[in-house]
């Protein structure tokens, strides 16, 4: 089947050559745009099934940030920090001309999506956050910190699917070889001497480590500049990065606030899940 989306490419300020998925959308739907923002190791392929089936009705937009998939890695590890990849997004829309948008962020994109909120409030007409809020457990953090940057390889897709099953199997304890199969083809590519390697520039992990970088000190005045926006909490119900407690607390300051608990899975759900997407889909809905 023909890929329901283009490759294309912006610049960044500093020079490099980032790539985005653009879905069009059907023409003259009038609709405001969707951009999706993956999360910390991740790239533009987390967004494949859930951007072709919102696609159908709106333009969807899925960047990759400096050092994943197809991007180009930065040559300053430094620039790997959410305030640089908010940077980058905004020369994006700024040359699409896109205003207003609605914004999904998985992880460090929801992180993404709070900031750019923050800079210019009222643009953003629905938000999905997935798994990530104002306030990160550090446990779940630490447990990121374990792996990113490791640069492990592995001689066949078996072998990957295995790999990330014994990393990540906590969080996704139900996910048989065939899942785990697809979650490798969307973390990994086969590299240049024929073994398959993680999609990232392992220099990402350096600034993780410093102090406020993992997440920008106190979110919730950026969490805040969302208040009233129509916005769709999806929360792993084993997440070791977002706690009840949080969510609890982002309830209360967003009563247009709507959650979906995935259970049996952790950091962080696909938005695959047939309950996670008609929530989605719900949200939408009411958004022209």
């Amino acid at each position: 089947m023909a890929a329901t989306y283009e490759d294309r490419y912006w610049t960044s300020s500093d020079g490099l050559n980032l790539h985005y998925r653009n879905y069009p959308g059907p023409e003259g739907a009038g609709k405001l745009s969707v951009l999706c923002m993956h999360g910390l190791t991740r790239n533009a392929r987390d967004f494949g099934q859930l951007a072709e089936a919102l696609s159908a009705t709106r333009r969807v937009i899925v960047p990759e940030m400096r050092g994943r998939g197809m991007s180009d890695y930065a040559k300053d590890s430094d620039t790997y920090s959410p305030i640089t990849y908010v940077a980058d997004v905004e020369k994006l829309l700024a040359e699409q001309g896109i205003e207003r948008f609605v914004a999904i962020g998985t992880s460090m994109g929801g992180l993404m999506t709070m900031l750019m909120a923050a800079m210019k409030p009222g643009r953003i007409g629905a938000v999905v956050m997935n798994d990530i809020g104002p306030e990160i457990d550090q446990s779940g953090v630490a447990r990121i910190s374990g792996y990113v940057g490791q640069g492990r390889s592995y001689p066949t897709w078996v072998h990957a699917a295995r790999g990330l099953a014994e990393a990540h199997g906590a969080a996704f304890p139900d996910f048989d070889l065939d899942q785990w199969l697809e979650l490798a083809k969307r973390t990994m590519v086969v590299s240049q001497n024929g073994r398959i390697v993680f999609d990232y520039d392992m220099a990402i992990a350096e600034p993780f480590a410093k102090p406020g970088n993992a997440a920008p000190a106190n979110l919730w005045p950026a969490f805040e500049a969302l208040a009233g926006v129509p916005m769709l909490l999806v929360r792993g119900a084993l997440s070791d990065l977002l706690s009840e407690e949080t969510v609890k607390q982002m309830g209360a300051r967003n009563p247009a606030m709507r959650t979906v608990s995935v259970p049996r899975v952790g950091h962080a759900p696909t938005l695959d899940e047939p309950e996670v997407r008609a929530a989605i889909l719900a949200l939408l809905d009411g958004v022209e």
